[in-house]
């Protein structure tokens, strides 16, 4: 496998690496312009940019840039220990360094910040088509089925490798993903809600006060946006903010394992509902029900949350606190 197959196989993987490549090669380096390495984050080198004393300098830097995420100029010359830190640039003297000198361009890859947008609303479409060219790797999802066996299970699949899940489905299975992604440490959680519906969404998940004031929502920032692009668009400015911002000593970590797949499966345990699959003059008003929880109006269609009477709800968390109430 060459480099350039072997750089393919690592995004695929959404793994990062660094790309060092030798741009000046004075002589009697070993290495000479245009010998490339990629640097793995366990520290590894596959390829040749030096011998082993000019890897070390490689490495110990290729690291940082990973850490960083800006490209890095390396210069490695012979010499009595010593660093030199410029803006983009960095000088090493490298006593073992049998003459010569070399200078190294590294270039950090990560993988994209993955977003998963649940619901295919015009917000949650809008946030699929301006995320990408924003560097996220998108992942619409459908909404899952309260009902459907492993619902749980397959929202729990579905955001646990996410770096931002946005719920924007209005109303539609909304909970089991918001806890999900809160007990999988998403570093941004946010639900597309009015103020009203989303604190009384917010009360009924079942999870921790301090996992529940980290959903934002309304989602995004106040930009005075009133349209479904703008409100994505909001919503993505927020997102990058707080990556921008995030202190990395509470970003979260993977420990090492590898990201969970999104797969098939974790993806057939969600319904879709296709936008314009239904003509709009065939859809009957339903009739209208009063959540006895929340006090939400809620319409009483095939497959609504309700319990025995029957009494419907909004959401499973508001049918768990009616169940519970009643012993």
């Amino acid at each position: 496998m060459n480099l350039l197959e072997r750089a393919a196989e690592l995004a695929q993987a959404r793994k990062p690496y660094v790309k060092a490549t030798v741009v000046r090669a004075g002589k009697p380096a070993s290495a000479h312009a245009g010998d490339t390495a990629l640097v793995l984050a366990d520290g590894a080198i596959e390829g040749f940019v030096g011998g082993t004393c000019a890897e070390s300098s490689v490495r110990v830097h290729a690291l940082a840039t990973l850490d960083t995420g800006d490209p890095l100029l390396l210069r490695i010359s012979a010499g009595a220990p010593s660093t030199v830190v410029e803006e983009g640039a960095v000088t090493v003297a490298n006593p073992c360094l049998s003459g010569g000198s070399l200078e190294i361009f590294l270039e950090p890859r990560k993988p994209a910040p993955r977003l998963v947008v649940v619901g295919d609303t015009p917000i949650g479409v809008s946030l699929a088509t301006l995320g990408a060219p924003l560097g996220f790797e998108v992942i619409p999802a459908g909404v899952p089925d309260p009902g459907a066996a492993g619902a749980s299970a397959g929202a729990a699949g579905l955001v646990a490798a996410a770096d931002a899940v946005v719920v924007a489905s209005h109303g539609r299975g909304e909970e089991p993903v918001l806890e999900a992604a809160l007990r999988a440490g998403v570093p941004y959680v946010g639900l597309v809600a009015s103020r009203k519906r989303g604190s009384a969404v917010l009360a009924s998940l079942e999870v921790s006060d301090t996992e529940r004031a980290r959903v934002h929502s309304p989602a995004g920032l106040d930009l005075g946006g009133r349209s479904a692009p703008e409100i994505a668009l909001s919503i993505l400015a927020e997102i990058v903010a707080l990556r921008s911002s995030s202190d990395d000593a509470t970003r979260r970590t993977t420990g090492g394992e590898d990201p969970v797949p999104i797969t098939t499966a974790v993806l057939d345990s969600f319904v879709t509902i296709p936008a314009g699959t239904i003509p709009l003059a065939t859809i009957e008003a339903p009739g209208t029900a009063i959540d006895p929880i929340c006090g939400m109006t809620v319409a009483i269609v095939p497959g609504a949350i309700q319990a025995d009477g029957p009494v419907y709800f909004c959401a499973e968390g508001c049918k768990r606190r009616y169940l519970a109430d009643r012993g």
